[in-house]
Formats: C-alpha cells, structure tokens, sequence
C-alpha cells in the first residue's frame, strides 16, 4: 500500500480529516516564507492532538540546530524533513545530532538531476523526489509545479521515497503508476487557497491513492 504524506498541515481540522481519512504522515513546516508556516508552540499544541495518529514530520529548509532544538522541545517528529541546500554531510550530521530518521527532499528537472539521489541515499533514511522550483520561486516546494514522473523509474532508489510536485486527488493515480512511487506527498494540491487545507480535497487525494 503506498505512503501518503500531507504536508503543510497547520490546523486542528485538517489534521483531524487527515488522519480520520487514513493519512500515513502528516507534515509540519518551518520556514517562515511558507504561508504554511508553524512557530515550535503553534506546532506543539497540534502535535499533542496527533498522538497515535499519523508519523509527525517537520519540514526545515537549511536550519540551523537551534531551531531543530526549539521545534523538538515541543513537537515529537518522527522524521525530520530536508528541503533546501543541505549537503550529504550536513544530512548525516542532523541525522546523528537528533537521532531521528531524516528525509531528504531532492529537487528533479531532468534526468541529470538523478545523479544526487545516490550521494543522499547513503545518509538519508528516505528521500522525497519533487519537482525542482523555478529560479523565481521564494520556496523550494509547495508551488504546485510537477516533473516528469517517468523520470523516478530511470534511477534504483535503494532506501523508502515519496513522490511530490503538483499532485492533486485527480492525477495521484497516474503518477504512482507512472513513476512507480512507494508513496506520495501534496501540499498545495489539496488546498482551496494558498495554505488553507480543503478537508474535502485531502479525503479524495487519499480516497484515490487507496483504490488503486
């Protein structure tokens, strides 16, 4: 059965349908550029009507320890998520600083761009492949653009990945089949506004994961 992945989830409601609708993640995102954006408090109080319900991911985009620190003090994550610049090295050493799981998100145009996945592989417990932001984009994900989902089967993945960029509950289907991902990650693909959860379109993204 694939992995799904919510992210973006910043209120009781959403988290709510995500988990009652059977999502395996839920992701909570630190950068402040995001209109997703959660304070280390605004994510604790979340967390705490998330227990035994889906595996808590934060989202950070090249941080600095001390806000990984201030986000675990209050926030239990299950896996820690990577989506700017960091390198293999600094992967492995997050990695080992807060003993928790980390996914790297590696951003894909083309096919060379599946050269990194080996290099990540090797100090990341997961990887997320997404499509690569355009040069104007003030954020590395979340931006409802796709990448050729063919792409993902040109490369042996050899650690669990999710599949993201420009899902919706109509195209997640033919994505998986396509790029024959173990799972799957939106954001913007189910929401109504920039940053606002639609509780109806998180149910049918996951409705149509599930059928198949």
């Amino acid at each position: 059965m694939s992995t799904v992945k919510i992210c973006g989830i910043s209120t009781p409601e959403a988290l709510r349908v995500a988990a009652e609708a059977g999502a395996d993640l839920v992701g909570f995102v630190f950068f402040p550029p995001s209109p997703r954006a959660l304070t280390p408090a605004q994510a604790g109080a979340l967390s705490a009507s998330c227990e035994g319900g889906p595996g808590r991911v934060g989202l950070f985009v090249d941080p600095r320890d001390e806000l990984i620190e201030a986000v675990l003090a209050t926030t239990p994550l299950d896996i820690v998520q990577l989506h700017g610049g960091e390198t293999p090295a600094r992967v492995a050493e997050i990695r080992a600083t807060f003993g928790r799981p980390v996914m790297k998100a590696l951003g894909i145009a083309a096919e060379a761009d599946l050269a990194q996945i080996d290099a990540f592989a090797q100090v990341a417990d997961r990887l997320l492949l997404d499509a690569k932001p355009p040069p104007e984009a003030t954020r590395p994900g979340g931006n409802a653009e796709a990448f050729e989902w063919r792409l993902a089967r040109l490369r042996k993945i050899p650690v669990p990945w999710l599949l993201a960029g420009g899902l919706t509950p109509a195209n997640v289907a033919e994505a998986i089949a396509v790029g024959g991902a173990p799972g799957v990650d939106v954001s913007s693909g189910v929401e109504r506004a920039r940053g606002v959860k639609d509780e109806g379109l998180i149910r049918d993204f996951i409705r149509a994961v599930r059928q198949m």
